[in-house]
């Protein structure tokens, strides 16, 4: 899988496809769904994502290349969405498969955190109310 951002729909069936072998009996998934956060009085209706898409691409091949250093026997995919992502839908999802499960948690969990901790993607929440605000995905702190 080359395109590790999109602006549709992500589709799990995908990933899982470009991930499997019968080599991979374990095959870990982790999604991001967008949600509805936690200030009742102005919940989230959906988050704009942006990126500078060239950037990303190239630290989320980093990132797939140290999982296929340190686990070579592991297969990884990895897609982002950009735009405006509804409540309910999937903003990331990784999929990992490897001869056994450890393996598969292990490269799934390197995997989001690693995109998480370094790659530069912003997303501007935005609320029922009309009101919205940037927020640092690593902290989950508005943006002033």
């Amino acid at each position: 899988m080359t395109n590790f951002l999109t602006r549709d729909s992500i589709f799990i069936d995908r990933l899982l496809r470009a991930v499997a072998s019968p080599e991979h009996g374990g095959t870990c998934l982790f999604i991001g769904t967008v949600r509805s956060g936690s200030d009742e009085s102005a919940p989230v209706t959906d988050i704009e994502y942006s990126a500078y898409d060239e950037m990303v691409e190239v630290e989320m091949a980093r990132i797939v290349d140290e999982v296929r250093s340190r686990w070579p026997v592991a297969r990884v995919a990895l897609q982002h969405r950009i735009g405006i992502v509804p409540l309910g839908q999937a903003s990331i999802a990784v999929v990992a498969a490897a001869p056994h499960r450890d393996v598969a948690f292990q490269c799934c969990r390197y995997v989001i955190e690693e995109v998480k901790r370094r790659v530069p993607i912003w997303k501007k929440e935005r609320h029922a109310d009309g009101t919205a605000e940037w927020v640092d995905a690593r902290t989950r702190t508005a943006i002033a």
